[in-house]
């Protein structure tokens, strides 16, 4: 019996996504709920889990395009699980060369049985007498060599007596312009506008679901809201004290340092309130205003930047914020983010100032009206009171949507920002 592997619904507005990678080897065994592969789409990257347990054969290749409900391998649950399948049993056999799998393109090593007992030692670590004549190559050196088609022969080898490693055929292989290129599979075909010179100084290469929803996002901001940007600059001295005084206890209560993040995400819920039309979005010819205080707190992970919402930061203590975006970091950077985790949202924070920006001006994240950039912190000469003093100083922007936000509320936003970051008794009295 033989079940299809097919995939799932992500949500409403995904279609579809690109297989990025198998996470087991075509033919092996698979166990239920063991992830066998990866599905990137323009949202969330999503691994796939094995309904059954059987054969795995794959019927899509790493790269494609698959829609939802595709089937992309069929898992043959009649299948004999494997007696064994001890790695160390498993690393043993595949260096006996009768059971080594048939390598494409010509013979380069012969294997007579001394040769054969020879190489099994030296993978083992043992010392062994090589006939004269013949050179005692590893099953990943042979491997190698029968890609490339190198002669062993013309190869000096570094390794202990005399012998080719993977590094000595690797470098013979970049000097040998005749030799191909070693691949882990099937080369695609370059199209018509890429050069295939292996000296060009320019490489092309599609964009991933995630980046080319990330550009008609930007896109699209710019295209259908009005944006403006408003600046001013936050004192933090007496935040860093804070933190300093009570970080210990705090560590030691809720097992998460005290950042300066919660202190953003409470103060724009602070601002929120005191100027509640940052907090609508346009829908049509409507404002919708929000009187709830979701926030974005957007995140940089290789593949792209993701924004997970806190829900209710109002009613949130600074404790469990932290430990919020804690987690939502962990998981953006492994993939496991979700389109749940994601969705909803009434405004954004986002933090150059880890990257070491100055100064930017964020866009807004649609249907949003505002979003706060916050950047770098820098010990700056300030006058206070007549006097030239040394702060730790913090430039921060608002993007809004001028169609729903004016710029004395914008302003008002910013003001009442900073009021809260140098005073931060503030955000327990709620003035």
């Amino acid at each position: 019996m033989s079940t299809e592997v097919k995939i799932p619904a992500l949500g409403e507005s995904i279609s579809s996504g690109v297989l990025s990678s198998w996470k087991v080897a075509e033919g092996t065994y698979v166990e239920i709920d063991q992830p066998i592969y990866e599905l990137e789409t323009d949202k969330i990257t999503q691994e796939g889990l094995a309904e059954v347990a059987g054969v795995i054969s794959f019927l899509a290749k790493e790269g494609d395009e698959v829609e939802i409900g595709a089937t992309i391998a069929n898992i043959d649950e009649s299948a004999a699980q494997p007696t064994s399948s001890n790695p160390e049993q498993k690393e043993d056999a595949e260096t006996e060369v009768e059971q080594e799998a048939p390598e494409p393109g010509p013979e380069v090593i012969t294997t007579p049985t001394e040769e054969t007992k020879a190489v099994v030692k030296e993978e083992k670590g043992e010392i062994v007498d090589s006939p004269k004549d013949d050179i005692p190559l590893s099953p990943a050196v042979r491997k190698i060599l029968a890609e490339s088609k190198l002669d062993p022969a013309s190869i000096s080898g570094t390794g202990k007596d005399g012998r080719i490693t993977k590094a000595d055929v690797l470098n013979a292989q970049k000097a040998s312009p005749e030799a191909p290129q070693q691949v882990q599979s099937e080369p695609k075909p370059i199209p018509s506008s890429v050069s295939s010179d292996p000296d060009s100084r320019s490489t092309r290469r599609p964009l991933s679901p995630i980046r080319r929803k990330i550009a008609s996002r930007l896109v699209e901001a710019q295209q259908t809201a009005a944006i403006l940007s408003t600046f001013n600059e936050v004192d933090l001295t007496e935040i860093m004290a804070l933190r300093k005084r009570h970080q210990d206890s705090f560590v030691k209560q809720n097992g998460v340092k005290l950042g300066f993040m919660s202190f953003f995400v409470k103060g724009v819920v602070h601002a929120l309130r005191a100027v509640p039309q940052i907090n609508s979005r346009m829908e049509g010819n409507e404002l919708v205003e929000n009187h709830y205080f979701d926030i974005g707190v957007a995140v940089g992970t290789e593949k792209g930047l993701v924004v997970p919402v806190l829900r209710d930061c109002d009613q949130l203590g600074f404790a469990e914020i932290e430990q919020s975006i804690v987690d939502y970091a962990k998981k953006a950077r492994s993939g496991g983010i979700t389109l749940q985790d994601m969705q909803g949202g009434c405004f954004t924070i986002t933090n150059g100032g880890i990257y070491g920006s100055l100064l930017s001006t964020p866009i807004i994240n649609p249907p949003q009206s505002g979003i706060l950039g916050m950047h770098s912190i820098q010990e700056r000469p300030v006058a206070i009171n007549g006097e030239v003093v040394i702060r730790p100083m913090m430039y921060t922007a608002l993007s809004y949507d001028h169609r729903v936000v004016d710029g004395k509320q914008a302003v008002t936003f910013l003001v009442k920002l900073k009021e809260a970051m140098e005073d931060p008794a503030r955000l327990a009295l709620g003035i």
